[in-house]
């Protein structure tokens, strides 16, 4: 397929997008890295939009980061007056690698919480360029072995708990998965992988379909990839814990949930990930979402194909709980 050519949007969340303007289609250069932080700081949840209403009780935690490096920090909510111990979630943000925080873009979970009356661990990790693989993996994995290690202390079930994150989320989520089962980490019973960001090749049909289209184009894929591995990037070499597209073993993982949009750079790669633990002997449930486009549950939340996306999620929730 050309460059710029791609499937139509759906169009709801398609009209939505378009009347953001041109700038929600911007590509991401490491000279806009800083300004594209202040933009993301508007999806940082306030204390009062994380209680919901008195639904939801939270705290911030710091725990000991990765041998000689610095301390994380780990928002945990919770539903208010819990007593009996619940499932735990695991979450990463998304961000590219590059921007975002622990309280950006937690609609999704405070729904979890609600809905599936989950404890959320949202980890706060160092970001790149200033701090290039492995600051962000190691993070996040020191994170999730705290969290097992103090499972109980936080109301967490210890046999159910699973790793989930969107975007970059979750690219570091199927990173983690893979580190706990190589280092007999915290177990998992479930990993929710939303448009995850697997491979920093940039070799697939979809990785050249956008180019300052859409959102999320191949441009500012390459940004961000170029700023977590530096020259690295696309070569021999590179760990399957910085692009779990590497990896050559998804046997052993907990089952996965991946879903993604048909109009994103990251659908080859996420469809080839599901269909490799499937090769595997693996369990995997993939959405392909037709029409949609990197972050469209967040740009266009109220459209009939993010209350699908957001419904279907729960659904899948429901059933890991369940076994």
């Amino acid at each position: 397929m050309a460059a710029g050519t791609h499937p139509p949007l759906d169009p709801e969340a398609g009209a939505i997008l378009a009347a953001a303007g041109p700038e929600a289609s911007e590509p991401v250069t490491l000279e806009s890295i800083p300004a594209e932080r202040e933009e993301r700081k508007a999806l940082r949840l306030t204390d009062e939009a994380l209680r919901r209403g008195g639904a939801i009780e939270f705290e911030e935690l710091t725990v000991p980061g990765p041998a000689g490096a610095p301390d994380i920090s780990l928002l945990v909510c919770r539903p208010a007056g819990i007593t009996a111990p619940a499932p735990g979630v695991y979450y990463i943000h998304g961000g590219g690698m590059i921007m975002g925080d622990n309280r950006s873009a937690l609609l999704v979970m405070l729904d979890w919480i609600e809905r599936a009356g989950v404890v959320v661990v949202s980890v706060e990790y160092r970001l790149a360029p200033e701090h290039p693989y492995p600051a962000g993996a190691e993070d996040c994995y020191a994170g999730l072995e705290w969290t097992g290690e103090h499972a109980a202390e936080l109301g967490i079930d210890p046999d159910r708990l699973l790793i989930a994150g969107v975007s970059a989320g979750g690219g570091l989520s199927a990173a983690v998965a893979l580190m706990a089962r190589d280092r007999g980490g915290p177990a998992l019973i479930g990993q929710m992988l939303g448009c995850p960001m697997l491979d920093d090749r940039n070799q697939t049909p979809s990785s050249y379909e956008l180019d300052r289209q859409a959102t999320w184009d191949r441009n500012s894929n390459l940004t961000a990839w170029g700023a977590v591995l530096g020259a690295a990037r696309g070569g021999d070499g590179v760990s399957e814990y910085a692009a779990p597209a590497r990896a050559t073993d998804l046997s052993g993982l907990p089952p996965a949930y991946l879903d993604v949009g048909s109009v994103e750079t990251f659908r080859d790669e996420t469809i080839d990930y599901a269909a490799r633990i499937w090769r595997a002997g693996g369990t995997a449930e993939l959405h392909v979402w037709s029409g949609g486009y990197h972050g469209f549950e967040l740009i266009a939340p109220d459209t009939a194909i993010s209350v699908g996306a957001r419904d279907t999620r729960i659904a899948w929730l429901r059933r890991i709980l369940a076994r």
